[in-house]
């Protein structure tokens, strides 16, 4: 009797709980340092959020390990809809072929919530490089020596050049650098010869003449610069990268809650305002149901396995 009313007393307290959700302050995980997309667009959607719900929204920035150690806080905290994970190609794309074992599972640890944002790359080459479009690009690497830089071993700008050397058989020289700051420095230098990344960290130095983009790593023309073909149109489909955040809380958070989140980051993706701040960064709102967005990281966990394991990385 007293097992049942305890069961009972557990029941009605959590739907109470959920009833009244939320009614304290958010705590929203952030795999990076401040400064940079991730965190621009963490601290959007929060302050949206925050006033979606009438509640503080907290971002908490737990850099460190490619996100291991914000996606760990995270799967081992209470399932109570109080704390969120901003993810990414970085945990639940690249990132779990990368390491040989995690503290947590990827899938089974987690409840996704939504999509957030997509922020698509292109390719840059230094401007001296006698290249003018992929295909040259492709026949010139075969006959010479070209490097590429990335922002670090095992990053989202590291593997889109893996996959485009998969794909096309150029033999590029991987070299990398501790964020994408020095390794744009390089790229502007001629130090270093190509580098896939976002747009708003090679825009200027395009616009002055210093780099030259050869094609956008994405399904549509990136929007920053619409006169830039993508792989696509050049004849390699398979070569579609972009950066993209998400909203994960722990296994086990009720539904009720998790649906109200969907329902409030939905709700602010498709607020006009949302959209031109998130446009002016080079990254497209990416809202939907859990469900799509459970199927989209598994898409990647997928797509990522054997380019990981072709160029044999490791996490540093």
């Amino acid at each position: 009797m007293r097992a049942l009313f305890a069961a009972l007393l557990l029941v009605a307290t959590t739907a109470l709980a959920q009833g009244d959700y939320p009614n304290r302050p958010l705590r929203l995980v952030v795999t990076v340092p401040p400064g940079g997309a991730a965190d621009f667009i963490a601290r959007l959607v929060g302050s949206k959020l925050s006033e979606a719900l009438a509640q503080p929204v907290v971002v908490e920035n737990k850099a460190g390990a490619s996100g291991t150690i914000a996606a760990d806080a995270v799967a081992k905290a209470a399932p109570d809809g109080y704390t969120l994970l901003q993810n990414s190609i970085t945990t639940h794309g690249i990132g779990p072929h990368l390491f040989s074992q995690l503290p947590y599972d990827p899938v089974k640890d987690f409840a996704p919530v939504s999509g957030l944002a997509l922020l698509p790359l292109i390719m840059a080459v230094n401007a001296e490089l006698p290249v003018r479009d992929v295909n040259q690009l492709i026949a010139y690497a075969k006959t010479h020596s070209v490097n590429f830089a990335s922002s670090g071993n095992g990053g989202a700008p590291h593997m889109a050049a893996e996959l485009f050397k998969s794909v096309t058989g150029a033999p590029l020289v991987h070299v990398p650098y501790k964020g994408s700051g020095p390794a744009v420095a390089d790229l502007v230098g001629g130090r270093v010869q190509i580098m896939f990344d976002a747009a708003p960290s090679l825009i200027a130095h395009v616009r002055s003449g210093k780099l030259r983009v050869l094609a956008a790593a994405s399904s549509e023309r990136n929007r920053l610069l619409p006169d830039v073909p993508t792989f696509a149109e050049v004849g390699l489909p398979g070569v579609n990268v972009s950066l993209w955040y998400g909203l994960l809380a722990p296994a086990g958070t009720p539904r009720p809650m998790i649906e109200t989140l969907n329902r409030a980051i939905g709700q602010i993706l498709e607020a006009p305002d949302v959209g031109e701040r998130l446009h002016a960064q080079g990254a497209q709102p990416m809202p939907g149901p859990p469900q799509a967005f459970a199927a989209f990281m598994q898409a990647e966990m997928a797509k990522w396995a054997p380019v990981v394991k072709q160029a044999n990385v490791k996490a540093d």
